[in-house]
């Protein structure tokens, strides 16, 4: 019974990890309807669901020439909205993403912070992030915590500039971290 429910969950939350981690035997376009098929489920129209989850990561017009090529022969930027992709065929009411920029250079995080600015207004997103800059660019809220306990959490502007708890401002202004 409890297995059931955690099969549940995990199609209802999409997962992005630090590393992307498209899978190296398939094409971009299988990439893209890989979820689905661990689920167990197919798309109707499974050509326009490739096109649809591309341009809603911010690739189509990168790859839309070359759905058959390698999913690992893509860029780091590339992979990662790759697996974002991935993560929105199987449309979830939630996207958790573990440090989603951390391997990316400044243009690829660029885009993957556009994306996720995007994504907001149809997902709940949630992201860890150890680049403060980070979260104040994309965030909405913000959760500090120190060696796994929750310090402080409020919006995102409160939290940058008028923090309630002496240890969050001791920690977005260096003096320890």
């Amino acid at each position: 019974m409890a297995g059931d429910r955690s099969v549940l969950v995990r199609r209802r939350v999409g997962m992005v990890f630090q590393k992307p981690n498209p899978f190296p035997t398939m094409s971009i376009r299988d990439n893209v309807l890989a979820g689905l098929k661990l689920n167990g489920l197919s798309a109707n129209d499974p050509t326009t669901l490739v096109q649809r989850c591309l341009q809603q990561a911010a690739l189509w017009e990168e790859v839309k020439d070359i759905l058959d090529r390698s999913g690992s022969s893509l860029s780091g930027g590339q992979q990662q909205r790759l697996c974002i992709a991935r993560c929105l065929a199987l449309e979830p009411e939630m996207i958790l993403m573990d440090e989603p920029c951390s391997a990316l250079d400044p243009i690829a995080t660029a885009k993957i912070e556009e994306l996720i600015r995007e994504l907001r207004e149809k997902y709940t997103i949630v992201i860890v992030t150890h680049s403060m800059q980070q979260a104040a660019r994309v965030s909405d809220y913000t959760a500090f915590f120190y060696l796994g306990d929750l310090v402080e959490y409020s919006d995102t502007d409160t939290i940058f500039t008028k923090p309630a708890n002496p240890r969050t401002e001791d920690y977005l202004t260096g003096r320890f971290g």
